[in-house]
């Protein structure tokens, strides 16, 4: 019980028999509330025309479905959307545990487009909820109700302009102000001390410098006090319990209370009151706030303040669609060192820091070690409606067998857009084949100041890939030889129970074995005839038209590569043929019945892996499809959300395999018909040395000394070779899109060398030419190529495939053999013919080629440098990789070079010393 002396009932009441003045001037809370969101509108609508697309975001985070918290909740997100606030409500079902919300707060807390996050009280779970723990879990830059401890506590402190003020004591301020009365020395009592309302209150007025008394259940002499109150604040949450008597005369009175007293005289036989007997106060206060209409629509109003601060402090300190990223700008060092030293010498970023800045959440991250994570297809899910980036691909001339930097440069041009150019790039390049790491080529994605960090995790350290693969292949393998045995050792009606057992009186039936029967032109799963028991149980397999493991792995990576979600990969799983029937039907992983297993199996490896090149660039590593007889590019779900994670001022940069005769047709061809996805600039990558060898310099072995012809200057011969990169241009230039030549300068190349390569590929029609140093600069050795890319990339493209899908297969190969190779024709082997009627046959006529041959010439026979003509290229075999979408066509080769071993890249090399 509040106590009150009767000295001072008496002194109330001779004060108030003795005052003639006027009744007090009423303060209204809607009419202020209106003037703050009428203000809030211009500042919003400012927002929009300084930052086009940006609005301020809301969040109300509601457990159950209360009558009451509803209806607060639609007057907040009413507020909102008239202000130009992009207000949403999360309601969670009274079932919610509380590890389930604070999920969903970390979630909003992550999520850059909101800026404020309230968490409607109270907790309506059938579960226990720790009230505090729970608003606490809010971010304080978004608590726009002000209750966490740290803006408490930053309040309390007196650090006004860095927290956030609770509504209902911020609304009360500005009710204050309406009255013109200066807070400053004034007497003020608050009565109430909740963490709400009394308790801000006291510190509001306080740093506002007024002389502050808190007054609660155990203050004995209340009517004093309130007596002594300039400004009283009332939110006690107790009936008309101030009586007007106590009041001072010309006081201001700001009255939080919201109570219910029985009133016959109203239908609902109640009335809402204030804390303040309104009557009597009316005629002492000089100011005084009404119930309802005061305070209350302030709160609501106040909360939109605050979440426009929000946004207004976000926007001060990030630009809307630019990352808030750390780059690392390398000095790099003469002697230059080993890829090993470089990547041992750069601190990395963790993980979790680099997620967070690229813009994905913690749920989307699964960490796979300290310096990489593998993201879940949800963040793809989230920004689905975002608008993609830009997005370049790198492909480059045909190369010698040491490769000529093609995957350096794609990492270096990413470098140089993001760390120099302060553009959100990404880099999107494949996974390291096994066996591959200690090739000629060295051991690191990328080279020198242009690669992917740490060397051993991304390079030695296996993501789980290709053993997923694997063991994919074995299941299947072991499948067919299983369905094979069973097959001649059971009776047909015993496989049927074995394929399809009961369970408590039914047939268990997969979706698998549905489809299958419905292939079949069974429309009915139990029970089924003897002849259609025999048609579903009895695949009879040509044992010599089985796959082999090999071949069948190669397709299962590129099923990965090629699926947009884990549905299409389901789809595309289902689809691969192992063989064919003895009637010359195809014989798939579906009619199996293992295409569900193949998925549950492979699910986690459609994940991207994320990582980091030297500069702190983010880089996706995913799958590695052979390009020789597969697409030979990074993975389609990398590519498709690095572009949603760039935004629409971003940059994707990815990569094709090999030079533009293989892996760019089969990018553009395959990877782009299957991803809707389409580039907007060709960056085709070429080096000084291949170009001799072009133009007649004596081959190059892997792990063997170059011959003294590339070193020595030698005009004629490099001009000679420039054909090839005349070619090659033309070749990138069939789809449409604008060139870039980036001419990746070696220690040994003159400046005259150089500088003739970049006039030839301009002659060539080459948008623009430019020479690049990042493997020995880093970024800042192709922010020429990088400056080209983005005037590149504000052109109109005219992207358009080379052939038609519904050509004939022939046809197809045939203008890829012409207008790619520059072949005369193509040449199909009796087996090939053979083998194209029977996919015709099959339903197979229309897919897309894929065409297997070296990659050391544009022709069939790595020997033929330059511009190989009149060459008939011969096609021997022909694959049907249904999953994949593409049939393989094997071509002759007389590629003797290729049966040497590689020299091992660890000879010679301080791998190990380096890394201690």
């Amino acid at each position: 019980m509040f106590a009150v002396t009767a000295s001072v009932l008496r002194r109330g009441a001779l004060r108030y028999r003795d005052s003639q003045r006027t009744m007090a001037t009423i303060v209204s809370g809607n009419k202020t509330a209106k003037l703050v969101k009428d203000r809030l509108k211009k500042e919003v609508a400012a927002m929009k025309d300084q930052f086009p697309g940006f609005r301020p975001g809301l969040v109300v985070l509601q457990v159950g479905d209360r009558d009451d918290s509803n209806l607060y909740i639609s007057m907040k997100l009413k507020a909102a959307a008239e202000i130009g606030i992009n207000a949403n409500h999360i309601r969670l079902p009274e079932t919610a545990t509380e590890d389930e919300v604070l999920q969903r707060i970390v979630a909003v807390n992550e999520n850059p487009a909101v800026h404020g996050l309230i968490v409607q009280l109270p907790l309506d779970s059938i579960y226990p909820m720790n009230t505090e723990k729970v608003t606490n879990a809010v971010a304080p830059e978004k608590d726009v109700d002000g209750l966490t401890s740290i803006n408490a506590g930053k309040l309390s402190r007196g650090d006004l302009g860095d927290c956030f003020i609770p509504c209902t004591p911020n609304g009360c301020m500005e009710l204050i102000s309406q009255t013109g009365l200066s807070v400053m020395g004034k007497n003020a009592v608050v009565i109430g001390r909740s963490k709400i309302v009394g308790a801000p209150m006291h510190d509001l007025l306080l740093w506002n410098h007024a002389t502050v008394t808190t007054c609660h259940s155990k203050t004995l002499d209340l009517a004093e006090q309130v007596g002594r109150a300039d400004i009283l604040v009332v939110g006690a949450g107790r009936a008309e319990m101030v009586k007007g008597e106590w009041v001072k005369e010309g006081a201001v009175v700001i009255d939080c209370g919201i109570n219910h007293i029985p009133d016959s005289s109203k239908a609902s036989g109640k009335r809402v009151v204030g804390d303040v007997h309104y009557p009597s106060a009316t005629e002492r206060a000089g100011y005084i706030t009404p119930v309802p209409g005061g305070v209350g629509p302030m709160t609501v109003a106040m909360l939109m303040k605050n979440t426009v601060e929000s946004a207004k402090r976000f926007l001060q300190k990030y630009t809307p669609g630019k990352w808030n990223i750390k780059y690392t700008k390398k000095n790099p060092l003469e002697p230059q060192p080993s890829d090993a030293e470089i990547s041992y010498s750069c601190q990395s970023k963790t993980i979790g820091q680099l997620a967070r800045e690229v813009g994905l959440f913690s749920e989307e991250v699964e960490p796979y070690g300290r310096s990489r994570a593998k993201i879940r297809l949800d963040a793809l899910k989230r920004m689905e409606k975002e608008p993609d980036g830009k997005y370049v691909v790198v492909t480059g001339i045909t190369s010698t067998p040491l490769g000529e930097g093609k995957r350096t440069t794609t990492l270096g041009l990413a470098q140089a857009l993001g760390a120099h150019l302060n553009i959100n790039t990404f880099a999107c390049v494949q996974e390291p084949s096994p066996g591959s790491f200690f090739g000629a080529r060295g051991i690191a994605v990328g080279g020198g100041y242009s690669q992917i960090i740490p060397l051993e995790e991304v390079s030695l350290q296996s993501l789980g890939q290709n053993a997923l693969i694997s063991a994919a292949s074995r299941v299947v393998m072991d499948t067919i030889k299983a369905h094979a045995h069973y097959e001649s050792k059971l009776s047909e009606k015993a496989l049927f129970d074995l394929l399809v057992p009961l369970r408590e009186g039914q047939r268990s039936v997969s979706q698998a074995q549905l489809n299958r029967l419905t292939k079949l032109g069974i429309e009915k799963s139990d029970p089924l005839t003897r002849t259609e028991i025999r048609r579903f149980v009895k695949l009879d397999i040509d044992p010599d038209t089985a796959t082999d493991s090999g071949s069948l792995e190669n397709e299962i990576m590129a099923v990965l590569s090629l699926s947009s979600s884990e549905e299409e990969m389901q789809q595309r799983l289902a689809k691969i043929v192992v063989a064919t029937n003895k009637s010359g039907d195809p014989v798939t992983t579906e009619d199996l019945d293992v295409s569900g297993p193949l998925a549950m199996l492979l699910k986690d490896a459609l994940k991207p892996v994320l990582m980091q090149t030297v500069e702190g660039t983010p880089a996706f590593l995913h799958t590695s499809p052979l390009a020789d007889i597969a697409q030979g590019s990074p993975s389609i779900l990398a590519d498709k959300l690095a572009l949603k994670m760039v935004g629409s001022e971003g940059f994707v940069v990815t990569e094709s395999g090999h030079g533009a005769d293989i892996g760019l047709e089969k990018f553009f061809n395959i990877k782009c018909r299957y991803s809707g996805l389409r580039p907007d600039v060709v960056v085709i990558v070429a080096t000084v040395r291949t170009l001799k060898m072009h133009g007649g310099a004596p081959p190059v072995q892997a792990g063997l000394p170059l011959p003294k012809e590339y070193s020595q200057e030698n005009l004629k011969q490099l001009e000679g070779g420039c054909c090839h990169l005349k070619r090659q241009v033309e070749n990138a230039q069939a789809f449409g899109l604008p060139v870039i030549v980036a001419v990746n300068k070696f220690s040994g190349d003159t400046d005259r060398e150089l500088e003739l390569v970049c006039g030839q590929a301009m002659q060539a029609g080459a948008f623009d030419a430019v020479q690049c140093s990042n493997w020995s600069e880093g970024g800042a050795g192709a922010l020429a190529l990088a400056q080209a890319v983005q005037r590149a990339a504000k052109l109109p493209g005219q992207f358009s495939f080379l052939y038609d899908t519904q050509i004939p297969a022939a046809d197809k190969l045939r203008t890829v053999a012409q207008k790619m190779y520059g072949a005369k024709d193509i040449d199909l082997s009796p087996k090939s013919k053979e083998k194209l009627a029977l996919y015709t046959k099959q339903g197979f006529g229309n897919l897309l080629v894929c065409i297997a041959k070296t990659h050391l010439s544009l022709s069939n026979d790595p020997t033929l440098k330059g511009v190989p003509t009149n060459f008939m290229l011969p096609i021997t075999d022909i694959k049907a990789h249904v999953g994949a979408g593409f049939l393989c066509c094997l071509t002759e080769s007389t590629n003797t070079e290729m049966d040497d071993p590689m020299w091992p890249c660890f000879h010679g090399n301080n791998l190990y010393s380096d890394s201690k």
